[in-house]
């Protein structure tokens, strides 16, 4: 199994571009697949900066629908007419932050390999797709300030649109979501509700990045609550994107070593 982080905000290898997104590339024996493609076309550049052949990806999992995870499926897409572009259906619909759209280019829509689902879906013996996400202890507080349209008039994004990937290998399961814009914790919740147990590995952003000042005391209450309880796991996290370097920070200091950093063009296994 190999896994790359393609894109993320920060540079692991100087000769890749960094950028306000996430992509993560994966070698399973069966599926070449990515989840999300980042913010622009910077998936298919640092690609071929790591000599990855993006024409032999299969599969392209879309975490949920914000721009910073699905803007590189058009230029993807320029070089890979076949992959199926799975997201749940929700993804397609418009999202806000304040009055800013932050949704997916609707021309995505358009591609002839996408693939809408509603739900669960067991893709093959390897790849497991769930949503259903309803817990909201711990929850990151930035959600606030992120909506959708219910009926026509915004409301409170409820991330109906968020799924995350479960890919079993040699007795192993890794769980890989984009943003946990639902919560990390009740992300394991609903993991734990289906598989009856933790995950060897996860992957995910915890969006809980503060851009207009330092964390109130409620939001880091929520990251050190967040943090003991991943401690407990014997589960070794991979994060970046969306946490933010401060809490980033401040849950390291918790979980020491199961706590590891993405940035791109670096490979995890």
């Amino acid at each position: 199994m190999k896994i790359i982080t393609l894109v993320e905000n920060t540079v692991g290898s100087e000769s890749c571009i960094a950028e306000h997104g996430l992509s993560v590339y994966i070698e399973t024996e069966k599926h070449r697949l990515l989840l999300d493609t980042g913010q622009t076309d910077a998936v298919v550049t640092n690609a071929e900066t790591l000599g990855i052949d993006l024409t032999a990806v299969d599969t392209v999992i879309l975490s949920h629908g914000h721009y910073d995870h699905s803007g590189g499926i058009l230029p993807f897409s320029e070089l890979n007419h076949t992959a199926q572009i799975i997201m749940q259906r929700t993804a397609a619909e418009p999202h806000f932050n304040g009055e800013r759209y932050i949704g997916i280019d609707t021309d995505i829509l358009k591609l002839p390999n996408i693939r809408l689902i509603d739900g669960n879906i067991q893709l093959d013996d390897e790849l497991f797709l769930f949503s259903g996400i309803t817990g909201r202890r711990c929850y990151p507080q930035g959600n606030r300030k992120l909506s959708c349209l219910k009926d026509g008039e915004k409301a409170e994004d409820d991330f109906v649109h968020e799924q995350c990937l479960v890919i079993t290998q040699n007795g192993i399961r890794w769980l890989l979501s984009g943003c946990a814009h639902n919560g990390i914790l009740n992300i394991l919740d609903r993991y734990r509700e289906l598989f009856g147990s933790v995950p060897d590995y996860v992957i995910s952003g915890f969006h809980m990045m503060k851009r207009d000042g330092e964390h109130t005391d409620e939001e880091k209450s929520v990251i050190i609550q967040t943090a003991r309880e991943l401690s407990q796991m014997n589960t070794v996290f991979y994060s970046g994107h969306c946490t933010g370097i401060p809490a980033f920070e401040m849950m390291k200091e918790i979980m020491g070593d199961k706590l590891r950093s993405l940035h791109s063009g670096e490979k995890l296994v």
